[in-house]
């Protein structure tokens, strides 16, 4: 399938005005666990150009349960094997990835990004990330992700707009810690959310 041809498809379904928007945007997603690996894929398939994907952990068994890692994949860093999965689904996605934790002092990776996609799974690295883009980038789109635990119902999982330019994607109340773990559907329900909210902002739909 040459470039071209790829591109056509996704003109064709999406109309050429909404795909050159998503070509042209770049789009961070930080955290590559349950949330990121899902969205990343999704927006990857929608057609973003560009993805960068920070994330400093590698693929452990334990995550199998609700990641996008195959058992193959098992001991690789996760920005790798994300990006080994996202070549097979969309080859042309310029895919950047930063093996690194972020932190305070390195948010810059993010500056070439129209939009950043919290997905961390650490409440005090939620808080830094969001704070931080809010407070150095506050042109920059966040679109960050609260509860997602448990085998609660899923009609609970909802974007909210809590500012100019932040989105909580969740229930805003379950949490891991009671529910006592994590399923492939609610978190990937969560991911969804902030998928999509992603390619409405991109699209102009605040």
């Amino acid at each position: 399938m040459t470039k071209e041809e790829w591109f056509d498809a996704l003109e064709r379904r999406h109309g050429k005005e909404l795909q050159e928007k998503f070509s042209a945007a770049s789009v961070a997603i930080c955290g590559l666990g349950g949330l990121g690996s899902n969205a990343a894929i999704s927006l990857a398939r929608a057609g973003v150009g560009k993805l960068r994907l920070i994330d400093f952990d590698r693929v452990d068994i334990s995550n199998l349960n609700r990641q996008q890692y195959k058992i193959s994949q098992l001991g690789m860093y996760k920005t790798e094997a994300m990006k080994q999965n996202l070549m097979e689904i969309a080859p042309y996605c310029d895919t950047v990835i930063d093996t690194v934790r972020l932190s305070e002092g390195n948010l810059e990776l993010t500056a070439d990004c129209d939009i950043v996609c919290e997905c961390f799974d650490n409440a005090e690295s939620k808080a830094m990330l969001v704070n931080g883009i809010s407070e150095n980038y506050p042109e920059k789109y966040i679109v960050a992700a609260s509860g997602m635990s448990g085998l609660h119902t899923g009609n609970t999982v909802r974007t909210r707009k809590l500012g100019e330019r932040l989105y909580i994607c969740g229930d805003g109340e379950s949490d891991v810690e009671s529910d006592g773990t994590l399923f492939a559907p609610r978190v990937m329900l969560c991911a969804a959310h902030q998928a999509n909210t992603v390619l409405r902002i991109i699209a102009g739909k605040f």
